[in-house]
């Protein structure tokens, strides 16, 4: 799979854009969306998260593995930069061996609650063994090349215990999430978006 230029689509992602006519509305969240460096808020929410989704692979072994901590456990340390020390796991270092043969990685920050957020984080790992109280730990080290913000309206409201209200009904349509409204992205959306002429 190949990506032109500095875009972060691929051959594969762009097969299926325009299969299902969304390359428009790809190409406006990509230019609009996708950021060169994180913003005040976006360190504010990592490092106030208590856990992230961490995806590595390695040939034919994918892993997804969810790390926690205490707030602060997660931290930026430059622009495009941020960390974090693993804490004691199972021993098996699925996501951590996998970043040891290939760096490349993808962390999803994720709040739930009456003020919902996602926040993608992609780049390169690279590990560095590090003294800790409890003896030598694995420091994960970041350089982000790829940033952007996730529409967060299938996040269900676990304080409620409520679906999102985003989600397909019986008629196949959920609530018009506020972005599709933007105006840099309505023009975009594929024509057989239910919101599209809304």
């Amino acid at each position: 799979m190949t990506r032109t230029g500095d875009s972060m689509f691929h051959d594969g992602h762009r097969e299926l854009q325009d299969r299902f006519d969304g390359r428009r509305l790809a190409d406006a969240l990509e230019k609009h969306r996708r950021l060169p460096e994180l913003r005040p808020e976006d360190v504010a929410f990592i490092e106030e998260a208590e856990f992230f989704f961490l995806a590595t692979a390695h040939g034919g072994s994918v892993d997804c593995s969810f790390k926690g901590g205490p707030p602060g456990f997660v931290r930026v340390t430059a622009p495009t930069e941020l960390e974090w020390t693993d804490l004691d796991g199972n021993s098996m270092y699925r996501s951590l061996g996998n970043i040891l043969r290939t760096p490349r990685v993808g962390l999803l920050f994720i709040r739930f609650g009456d003020d919902p957020k996602r926040l993608r984080v992609n780049g390169t790992c690279d590990l560095e063994e590090t003294p800790t109280p409890a003896g030598p730990k694995l420091k994960v080290r970041l350089q982000a090349d790829e940033i952007f913000r996730n529409c967060p309206r299938y996040i269900p409201d676990l304080a409620k215990q409520a679906g999102s209200p985003f989600l397909a009904g019986t008629d196949g349509v959920g609530e018009r999430p506020e972005w599709k409204s933007f105006e840099d992205l309505r023009d975009t959306l594929p024509e057989n978006d239910p919101h599209r002429n809304e």
